[in-house]
């Protein structure tokens, strides 16, 4: 009698696994591309001098006068500086040099992700905070109460909730740049989204690339479009309206993708992309343990707890957009939530602790993902290569013309997103060296800008430094997946960002 060997299933590699090989490709450039650096301008308000630092950090001062900035080729305006529209060092053109390579060895590899979860505490200790949060709305039954009453109230009009919540995520992303504040919904969203009889896939459709559109096409975002045309050395508002109108058709067209694959799985929960993966999410989201026949009642105190717990959420949004708030800030209003929860609740306190810190720890992996994902920029940063890959870029469009440069444009920035994945970051280094590019070829420098928020937002979809593990990580989706369902809708994105690019350069 033969035995027959059941073939293996090869699964695909854990976000953790994914990163360390990201991390290893980074180490490795470091060897391979040469390290570089442009001369660094900082405007330093305590002194009303502009710092400049050279690629052996030395700095000297010279005088903070719009003369000084136009000897140094910046096209930006004085008061920019000194109202702090721009407040991190700048990339001066024309200065870029090579330096001593600095590769990034095994000792600086094995560190990286470590210094990554220290430069990422803040971010992390929300996530912990936030999942505390979660476990005590979970032990309440606040959670299976909500949703039950949520399920009827929606049922058969479930997609409204989709758009709602893509459009309001769509709309913070244009505005105010939300993006790592959304990690704070899946918890919440999800169960939603299935208990509505959709996949893990809409969830994060909806809140993940309600985010990236909208930072993607950023209308008054002054982390992305804003900085940006200030660095460019033109008004904001040059450019605005070609963005307007992209960010309502691309909502259309993202909406449309995300309605046919919903429908689908509503319809048929085995056409889900997802299918295999949904046993273990709807484990981790502990919804089988909801019987329909015994759900807890939406009593009065489950009500509000549920509000103290929502309220949190556009007290932090008018924070972030208002204040300046950051994650120690937002973890704050969480924390004082969860207090409150716990007073609410009606456990004894040993309860209460415990099971806030039980949530805590069902998110210590999308914490540690956060972390090691930062551990990748600090090598290349450490490198030095990223300045290097700029100035191979902007060597590469130099004397091109018209549509064709501004859509090389787009891809350059769209390869610049990963080695600088920070928007305010990539605006603040590039625009002085790319915007006078523009000014070569006859075109206006919004187009730079646009080609930039095209660029950098079309790759936020898909780059492993950015915010797309942690959230597969939060979802309980692998990367395999996620790249298998957005690659089609990421080639008619880039196919209408490219189009938009062309109508911009000709109107």
């Amino acid at each position: 009698m033969t035995k027959q060997k059941k073939k293996k299933k090869r699964e695909f590699p854990n976000a953790f696994t994914v990163l360390f090989i990201v991390l290893i490709i980074a180490s490795v450039l470091t060897f391979l591309v040469p390290a570089g650096m442009y001369q660094r301008l900082n405007y330093n308000s305590d002194i009303d001098k502009f710092e400049i630092t050279d690629t052996n950090d030395d700095v000297r001062t010279v005088d903070a006068t719009q003369e000084s900035l136009s000897s140094l080729n910046i096209a930006i305006s004085l008061d920019k500086f000194k109202n702090g529209d721009i407040n991190k060092p700048i990339a001066i053109p024309n200065t870029y040099e090579r330096i001593k390579q600095r590769p990034q060895g095994l000792k600086e590899f094995l560190a990286a992700p470590i210094e990554g979860v220290v430069d990422t505490a803040d971010i992390i200790i929300f996530v912990l905070i936030l999942g505390g949060n979660i476990g005590l709305l979970n032990k309440t039954g606040t959670f299976d109460a909500g949703i039950s009453a949520l399920s009827k109230k929606t049922k058969g009009k479930e997609f409204i909730l989709v758009t709602i919540v893509f459009f309001l995520i769509t709309l913070g992303g244009t505005t105010f740049g939300m993006a790592e504040e959304t990690i704070a919904l899946y918890p919440i969203l999800m169960p939603i989204f299935i208990a509505s009889g959709y996949d893990a896939m809409v969830a994060i459709a909806a809140i993940y690339m309600g985010s990236s559109l909208g930072t993607m096409f950023a209308t008054v975002n002054p982390f992305s479009a804003i900085i940006a045309s200030t660095s460019a050395g033109i008004n904001f508002k040059s450019g605005l309206p070609i963005r307007i109108v992209g960010l309502v058709i691309g909502s259309i067209i993202t909406l449309m993708y995300i309605y046919i694959y919903a429908k689908k799985v509503q319809k048929d929960p085995s056409k889900s992309i997802v299918a295999d993966q949904m046993p273990a999410v709807r484990k981790k989201f502990d919804l089988d343990s909801i019987d329909d026949n015994n759900v807890p009642e939406f009593t009065l105190k489950r009500k509000l707890i549920l509000i103290v717990f929502a309220l949190g959420f556009p007290i932090m949004i008018w924070g972030d957009y208002s204040l300046g708030w950051w994650f120690t800030e937002m973890s704050v209003i969480f924390m004082v939530t969860g207090f409150i929860i716990m007073l609410l609740s009606g456990l004894n306190e040993n309860e209460a602790i415990n099971t806030f810190m039980d949530g805590a720890a069902d998110l210590i992996q999308v914490a540690l993902v956060i972390g090691v994902a930062r551990g990748i920029n600090i090598i290349m940063d450490n490198g030095y290569i990223s300045d290097t890959m700029l100035f191979y870029a902007s060597n590469l469009v130099s004397g091109m013309n018209g549509i064709i440069f501004s859509i090389v444009q787009m891809i350059l920035f769209t390869v610049l997103g990963i080695f600088i994945p920070s928007s305010s970051g990539l605006a603040v280094l590039s625009m002085p060296i790319f915007a006078p590019l523009a000014d070569t070829v006859n075109l206006g420098r919004d187009v730079i800008v646009s080609a930039y928020a095209y660029g950098q937002g079309w790759m936020a979809f898909l780059t492993p430094t950015g915010l797309i593990l942690p959230t597969l990580q939060m979802a309980g989706i692998t990367y395999d997946k996620w790249l298998k369902w957005v690659m089609p809708y990421m080639a008619i994105l880039a196919v209408f960002a490219a189009v938009m690019l062309g109508i911009q350069t000709i109107i």
